[in-house]
């Protein structure tokens, strides 16, 4: 049975990468990651016998999104650069008082869903807060949300910045002139010495994501590999007096967006959508408003700081942080500026928006109470 579904699964991601092959042949720079993600979640709608996965099911296995992450953190580590340090010591003001707007958007975003659809308080503010697939569902659970719906509403905004940000900033006028350009290593020939290298940041990787992960820090994979990595290969490369390359083909890159990008596609299950037809036409609103909201939080921090529009629009993009660290890299955007400030609204969402919420629903509560009391 476990190598049967590991098999559909599979065939579920081939499949899906087809999309992303077809899309990659537009010359589209994100093309793989958006292709797939459109085959995968249109192959979970349809669901065709050849795919059909066990009810109990919801999209493929976790791990397939962890190896994507992994892949992408050691990609990032390898790039990895103290510039955006510089950048928040200098404009760090505006850039802590855009995450605090872009919160506040989120939370009209999420009363306006509360407002005009069935939706109770609690599940529709964590189903607006940008706080990333993996991370809201399960704190919303731990307080009494309807988890279900917050997926469901998550999974949404992902799957809509996925497809809205990377068209609007790839045609956007003079948004790729300040883009940041790193010295590839992909073009390295393939030596012994550079695949044992690699095969070594790869253990790296997996040590960086036990530490992250027992520091309880968001997306473990991504960041403790990235940050293991990057200070693995700095140390390396110091004591040895040069920079040390690994064999790290721009295939592996590839594979790091399918496999992202069909996890979070193959999560959209038809039955998702029964009886929330209120709910899903106000959150696709609300959703899109908040997008735009905060292309123009971005477009108002790049003119402050001067940092390039694409890396503003990415960094305060409300998706989660392998997506726009996976479409920063492919657009050649600034991906540690774009993950610091990334990591850093899960932490201020993570943090202070909880017991917010809660402290809300009580109050909505006991108004209730009252009302009735004095009716």
């Amino acid at each position: 049975m476990k190598w049967n579904t590991f098999v559909l699964n599979a065939w579920f991601i081939a499949l899906s990468s087809m999309g992303g092959f077809l899309l990659s042949l537009t010359g589209l720079s994100i093309g793989w990651m958006i292709g797939t993600f459109l085959a995968a979640a249109l192959l979970s709608f349809l669901r065709p016998s050849l795919l059909n996965h066990a009810e109990k099911k919801r999209g493929v296995p976790k791990y397939w999104l962890l190896i994507g992450q992994c892949i992408l953190g050691i990609e990032l580590g390898q790039k990895i650069n103290l510039s955006f340090l510089h950048i928040f010591r200098e404009h760090w003001m505006t850039i802590i008082l855009m995450l605090l707007i872009s919160i506040i958007f989120s939370l009209l975003s999420g009363f306006i869903l509360w407002k005009y659809s069935k939706t109770d308080m609690l599940t529709s503010f964590f189903g607006t807060a940008p706080g990333g697939l993996s991370a809201m569902p399960g704190i919303a659970e731990e307080v009494g949300a309807n988890t279900a719906v917050v997926s469901i509403i998550q999974t949404m905004r992902v799957f809509l910045v996925i497809l809205i940000i990377p068209l609007i900033v790839s045609s956007w006028p003079g948004s790729h002139a300040d883009q940041v350009v790193y010295p590839t290593q992909t073009a390295a020939p393939f030596e012994m010495g550079k695949l044992l290298w690699t095969m070594l940041l790869i253990v790296v990787a997996c040590s960086g994501h036990q530490l992250a992960k027992y520091l309880k820090f968001p997306a473990p994979w991504l960041i403790g590999s990235m940050v293991g990595v990057a200070i693995f290969q700095s140390s390396a490369s110091f004591y040895m007096g040069h920079d040390i390359v690994s064999w790290w083909p721009h295939a592996v890159m590839i594979v790091s967006q399918v496999f992202i990008a069909s996890s979070i596609g193959g999560r959209f299950q038809r039955d998702m959508f029964i009886g929330l037809k209120r709910t899903i036409i106000v959150a696709l609103l609300s959703t899109i408003g908040l997008i735009f909201s905060m292309i123009m939080c971005a477009f108002i921090v790049s003119k402050v700081t001067g940092i390039a529009l694409i890396t503003t629009v990415l960094a305060f993009a409300p998706g989660g942080i392998a997506e726009m660290t996976t479409t920063s890299i492919l657009m050649g955007a600034d991906s540690t500026f774009i993950i610091a400030v990334q990591v850093l609204r899960i932490i201020i969402v993570c943090i202070i928006l909880p017991p917010f919420f809660r402290l809300l629903n009580h109050w909505g509560q006991a108004k209730n109470i009252y009302s009735q009391t004095s009716a």
